[in-house]
């Protein structure tokens, strides 16, 4: 199989990749290695990549749509995965425009790829940040998300918006899997399991907000990797079925959750035991934007590819703090 994975330099989009390469796929790359954070994490990711065989990629943004297209024109995927996106919740309240450019231009540019390469199946990462502050727990696919808190959120709920109309219009297979609090190994350092682990290492103190209140449905990056990679054959239809398909487009929207929140303390309270060190905290109070909780229904994940994530959070922790000093003596400090 031949499959177009737009974000291969990036967190998810590197396992994703690696696992594709791993099975005996064909991968064309497209990332735009942009200076969101330490560029040096990315290049190292991407020279892993290209060690193997079966993959060559292009650098280049989102919003170039020539290149774009020369690109997946070139690979012919019979699957597009798209997870190249402006990330970070916290970041759109300074950098607003990155996020119109990348997660709205951006992705208009690959489903209109998807339009003329008409792939078997187009795959597109969303988040659980659309779900907003919900009160009803867990999150469930069909719940409504007409409250984005952020700008972030919001340009993923239009990226639903968005494919799901091109879906219709154009009857292109397309799944959205909604992420819940991904971490692990090769972890973005923007995100707060890889920041919280770096300040505890080194003996800086760390921002805790609302005071610690909060809970986050951490699911370990290869749980996530092989959802995504079992979900590349549940190609949704119209009328499918009673899941989350539309009735109108061969549309789905599928969670990729553990199900199990953790409290942010206990988080940090098994990063603390890992490493063997106490942090120093600083509490807080709650930042604009941000959510008291996220948790996962992966009832429709089971249901549709007989697997939802398992791996434990000392089993998760434990692979993060193992990578984590190993890239610091192969490769230095992270800049964060």
């Amino acid at each position: 199989m031949r499959v177009f994975v737009t974000g291969t330099a990036g967190f998810i989009g590197f396992h994703l990749a690696r696992r594709l390469l791993e099975l005996g796929h064909f991968v064309d790359g497209f990332d735009g290695m942009t200076l969101y954070y330490d560029p040096r994490l990315k290049e190292a990711r991407r020279a892993i990549l290209l060690r193997g065989d079966g993959y060559r990629d292009t650098i280049a943004m989102l919003e170039d749509m020539e290149a774009l297209n020369r690109a997946a024109e070139a690979g012919a995927p019979d699957v597009i995965i798209h997870l190249a996106a402006q990330a970070g919740v916290r970041y759109s309240l300074q950098n607003p425009r990155a996020y119109v450019e990348s997660n709205l231009v951006g992705t208009f540019n690959v489903m209109e790829v998807a339009r003329i390469l008409k792939p078997r199946h187009l795959l597109i990462a969303s988040t659980s940040s659309v779900y907003g502050a919900s009160p009803s727990v867990p999150f469930h696919e069909h719940d409504r998300t007409d409250h984005p808190l952020t700008l972030y959120a919001a340009s993923k709920k239009a990226g639903e918006a968005m494919a799901h109309s091109y879906a219709h219009l154009w009857s292109i297979p397309t799944t959205m899997f909604r992420f819940f609090t991904v971490y692990g190994p090769w972890g973005r350092p923007d995100m707060a399991p890889l920041k919280f682990l770096d300040a505890i290492e080194n003996g800086r103190p760390i921002d805790i907000y609302n005071h610690g209140n909060m809970s986050r449905d951490f699911t370990y990056v290869d749980d996530l990797v092989e959802a995504v990679v079992r979900l590349i054959d549940c190609v949704p239809a119209r009328d499918s079925g009673d899941d989350s398909v539309s009735p109108v487009a061969p549309f789905r929207i599928v969670n990729i959750g553990r199900g199990a929140p953790v409290q942010l303390l206990d988080f940090i309270d098994t990063l603390e035991k890992t490493l063997g060190r106490k942090a120093k905290r600083n509490y807080l109070d709650m930042q604009p934007g941000d959510v008291p909780r996220t948790f996962a229904s992966a009832d429709l994940l089971e249901r549709l590819t007989g697997y939802r994530p398992q791996t434990s959070l000392d089993e998760g922790v434990k692979a993060l703090v193992g990578w984590y000093r190993e890239y610091r003596a192969t490769h230095g400090e992270l800049k964060l």
